[in-house]
């Protein structure tokens, strides 16, 4: 007779409510759950696919009472064809090259993410982390993940972005990248760039997290079309005449 373990219950919870983060005034509750044990993997996958993010060893998702502002959007790696604004981003930046490096925090790193966040999120909670706090995101991972460094042609380190390896494709966890390039579009590239990565090993998606139309801060994620997002349990389309886009001032891509 084959012994076969008992059965270990998966337990989710709710956070108390909070600030959001992404639209003023409004409040945000968390649905969040241990990523552990030997199926870690799998449970990750079938959670990504269910709209959850993940951060150290734990997934959560929004459940924030009364709202339906953050919306998981995904990019169909085989239909992308990037327009001509991401064509000039990806020109503007075919001097760097993209490394995909283990998930271990270096002080070089952890310099360009303390710039990046004193530069654009001085008020957040990030831009007082320490290097321990840094190194405990990056390295704190019960799946498969890696740090995408894009360096220039003196080997500086430019930008860099966390990244989750699922079954389906890359999720882009977190980036960050020198705030005096701006106007280079760093935060873009890296998403071209984990396209064309997913694209080269048959990978179907790479997944941007949530999309929050009502948040100048995440509203950009629409403009990678065609994408995709989860509505009702189900991944469906998002098209131009969407009535979330439509709230939008999309630019031509």
């Amino acid at each position: 007779m084959t012994y076969r373990p008992p059965h270990r219950p998966h337990f989710f919870y709710t956070t108390a409510p909070l600030p959001c983060p992404y639209v003023s005034g409004r409040t945000e509750r968390k649905v969040v759950t241990e990523i552990v044990g030997p199926d870690a993997e799998g449970l990750h996958d079938r959670l990504s696919r269910a709209g959850f993010r993940r951060s150290h060893n734990i997934a959560y998702a929004p459940v924030c009472p009364a709202c339906q502002a953050c919306v998981p959007i995904r990019i169909p790696v085989d239909t992308f064809i990037p327009g001509k604004t991401f064509r000039k981003i990806a020109r503007l930046n075919s001097g760097l090259d993209g490394f995909r490096v283990a998930a271990r925090a270096t002080a070089e790193q952890f310099h360009l993410f303390q710039r990046y966040q004193q530069s654009r999120h001085i008020d957040g909670d990030m831009a007082s982390m320490s290097f321990y706090d840094y190194r405990a995101m990056v390295e704190d991972t019960p799946i498969k993940s890696f740090i995408v460094e894009f360096r220039d042609r003196t080997d500086h380190l430019i930008s860099a972005c966390l990244t989750d390896k699922l079954a389906d494709g890359f999720s882009a966890v977190y980036s960050f990248f020198a705030p005096e390039l701006a106007t280079y579009s760093l935060g873009t590239h890296t998403i071209l760039w984990l396209i064309e990565q997913a694209r080269q090993s048959g990978l179907a998606y790479v997944y941007l997290g949530y999309w929050v139309p009502d948040s100048p801060k995440m509203s950009y994620k629409a403009k990678f079309k065609p994408a995709e997002i989860l509505i009702g349990g189900a991944w469906r389309s998002l098209t131009a005449d969407d009535p979330l886009c439509l709230r939008l001032p999309m630019s031509p891509t």
